[in-house]
């Protein structure tokens, strides 16, 4: 729903089903294409890319009082120059030179003491959370007095967070000021900076948000993400085909609930355009297909369903990891299997992968496989 060009972050810890759950969540999301997470302990055990942004919390926080530490050192120098007296400079230049109808009295500078506190500690990342009281008529503001300061020492800002309102309309507003000031001020990377929109994302809001029109370069996603409001049961079930060589076969009334017996062995088979045709189920004594050689494939439970096809490209999906009390092959890193998982994204026919009506991907089964199930089927039903 993002597309490629967006940062995705995982936000998800704190609504998880515990830390377990939590832990989890991040290392999957991860693998099925996020970029980062605020968990930093899935950090540390997976070298997940770990990011996030200052709390609500933090910037309520502040007053308006001086702050007891205001001094930041200039990047690549010993010079310290007092950053929160800078900020309220460029607040006041602010006001000065653009008219966006608002008033300077609207400006929390509690808020401002916070994002000064913040990037002190924070020089190289300093993101901002802007909603807190106002987005427009306080945070925007404040972060962009505190940005300017920040360029006058010597750093860039990262960007801003929005978690509130509407997310279309602010993130055009905030890009269409950033172009303001980056003109004004002439500082060219101003008009780059950052717009992260979080509040309860999903695929929809995504969707809707680019059906309006917006300027977002990064999401921050955790409830529905994490607890899998979509699904809340695992949609796959484990089921017994083999026992010491014997096959075993639950049979039911409901087709779809059959399960295959045996041991089998999965193969994807590719067309000419480069997309897989269907995921081809063999016998474990089967012979392999091969490319350019016709293969016979049978619907799992239907007669009458079958199709010929000559594949292009042959890729086994059946690997063994674990075999006789021994690791048969190394496992493949938590990189590689991201690196895996998008591949087989980017390799999907777009059909398959439509949010509405997606064609159902083909599973098929070879002749002797498709005889097979029958036989043990006539032989074991009452």
């Amino acid at each position: 729903a993002a597309g490629d060009q967006i940062e995705l972050m995982e936000f998800g810890l704190r609504r998880a089903q515990g830390p377990n759950g939590g832990l989890s969540a991040s290392k999957y999301c991860y693998v099925g294409g996020f970029d980062s997470t605020s968990n930093l302990l899935a950090g540390k055990l997976f070298g997940i890319p770990v990011s996030g942004t200052m709390a609500h919390s933090f910037v309520t926080a502040f007053n308006d009082q001086p702050l007891n530490k205001s001094e930041l050192i200039k990047k690549d120098s010993d010079e310290k120059l007092d950053l929160q007296k800078i900020s309220k400079f460029y607040l006041e230049k602010i006001f000065e030179k653009f008219d966006w109808g608002i008033s300077k009295d609207g400006v929390n500078i509690g808020e401002l003491n916070a994002f000064c506190a913040y990037a002190i500690s924070h020089p190289n990342s300093f993101v901002a959370l802007i909603d807190t009281y106002d987005t427009l008529r306080s945070g925007l503001c404040n972060f962009i007095a505190v940005t300017l300061a920040l360029n006058d020492f010597g750093y860039k800002s990262v960007g801003c967070r929005i978690d509130s309102g509407d997310l279309a309309y602010l993130s055009n507003e905030i890009r269409n000021r950033f172009e303001l000031i980056a003109l004004s001020f002439k500082i060219d990377w101003i008009i780059n900076l950052k717009i992260v929109a979080s509040n309860d994302i999903n695929e929809e809001t995504i969707r809707s948000l680019y059906n309006q029109g917006h300027k977002i370069n990064t999401f921050g996603i955790g409830t529905h993400l994490v607890t899998c409001q979509k699904q809340p049961a695992l949609g796959c079930i484990y089921k017994l085909v083999d026992l010491d060589g014997e096959p075993k076969i639950k049979i039911s009334e409901d087709i779809s609930k059959m399960t295959i017996p045996g041991r089998k062995c999965v193969f994807r088979l590719y067309g000419m355009a480069g997309f897989p045709l269907v995921d081809l189920m063999m016998l474990e004594n089967d012979e392999e297909p091969k490319v350019g050689q016709e293969i016979y494939c049978r619907h799992p439970f239907q007669f009458g369903k079958r199709a010929k096809i000559t594949p292009q490209r042959v890729e086994k999906l059946h690997k063994i990891y674990w075999k006789d009390n021994s690791v048969q092959q190394i496992l493949p890193n938590i990189k590689e299997i991201r690196e895996y998982t998008h591949q087989s994204l980017v390799n999907s026919r777009p059909d398959h992968l439509r949010p509405l009506n997606p064609t159902p991907y083909k599973v098929s089964l070879s002749p002797k496989l498709f005889d097979f199930i029958n036989n043990v089927w006539l032989n074991l039903a009452p």
